[in-house]
């Protein structure tokens, strides 16, 4: 499950699922995973006070056959890496901070989200998603909030080049038009956390309904990827109190406007063609 040099993107995006216990081992490893390196297994266990077993546990949760071989690939990450000054601990805009020094601070955290979602993503399911899309008779795409807006964000690009697109955020329109979706079809579920129960009955009616389904979020195992069939990862860094801000917002476009990129690059002149008459005839009103 995690791919080497991500471990620490791999964790934060399992964070949620995690038991109690396990949540306490991975701030650790995520706020200091030096400790993790330096120290044998039956010293880290002491400190954070929890058994030897419970920490080999928590190694199998996030994809590794024992502490071992979660030690060793989390000292390689390190060594090529530069890991050891964490985001979430230095991208919070503080009283003294100047109006340059905040906007500094926000670029810092766009780029290290986009950097994350790249580490996070399943290429091969990125490129399964398009296909699925390329061959669909209508794409549905869906999510509540913030990701409802992001929602309907990527149906105006993806209408502009020629598809059969709608979405919504209004839970009762997400459950009917889940509900007549077929196997032609395809429904993609935005939610950061993953457990939006909206989201994740919606994909769970259009699955039932024989669509193909794709959760966009930033939780590897959450409610709505368990009815999905490709799910695309996408980053998480952003500052305390900045909540579901610019780092998530611009996280879940990217990994829209991959799959729009994708679409463009299989049928280029086709695109072009199709998006040059909706552009004519918004023109064409505003000449009148």
């Amino acid at each position: 499950m995690t791919k080497n040099g991500n471990i620490l993107n791999t964790i934060s995006s399992l964070y949620q699922s995690l038991t109690k216990t396990e949540k306490k081992i991975a701030d650790t490893v995520l706020t200091s995973p030096d400790l993790v390196v330096g120290y044998p297994l039956s010293e880290i266990a002491e400190s954070l006070g929890v058994g030897e077993a419970t920490f080999v546990r928590f190694c199998r949760s996030v994809g590794f056959k024992g502490f071992s071989d979660f030690k060793l690939e989390l000292s390689i990450e390190l060594a090529t890496k530069d890991n050891h000054s964490h985001p979430l601990l230095e991208n919070d805009i503080e009283p003294t901070d100047s109006s340059r020094h905040i906007a500094q601070k926000l670029q810092t955290s766009i780029t290290s989200v986009i950097d994350e979602t790249i580490n996070l993503l399943d290429f091969n399911q990125l490129e399964e998603t398009v296909n699925a899309i390329r061959r669909a008779n209508r794409v549905f795409l869906f999510g509540v909030g913030s990701s409802g807006i992001t929602a309907e964000e990527a149906k105006n690009k993806l209408m502009r080049i020629g598809f059969q697109v709608d979405a919504t955020g209004n839970n009762h329109f997400m459950y009917m038009q889940a509900a007549l979706l077929k196997p032609r079809d395809v429904a993609i579920g935005i939610s950061h956390s993953g457990y939006s129960q909206e989201t994740a009955h919606t994909l769970k009616i259009a699955k039932q309904n024989g669509a193909t389904t794709v959760a966009i979020t930033h939780s590897l195992r959450s409610p709505v990827t368990s009815s999905a069939d490709f799910v695309l990862v996408n980053g998480n860094k952003q500052g305390k109190l900045q909540g579901d801000s610019i780092g998530t917002k611009i996280a879940q476009l990217f990994v829209l406007d991959l799959i729009y990129a994708l679409l463009v690059q299989s049928e280029q002149d086709k695109a072009i063609e199709i998006k040059q008459k909706t552009l004519d005839v918004i023109l064409e009103q505003r000449i009148k």
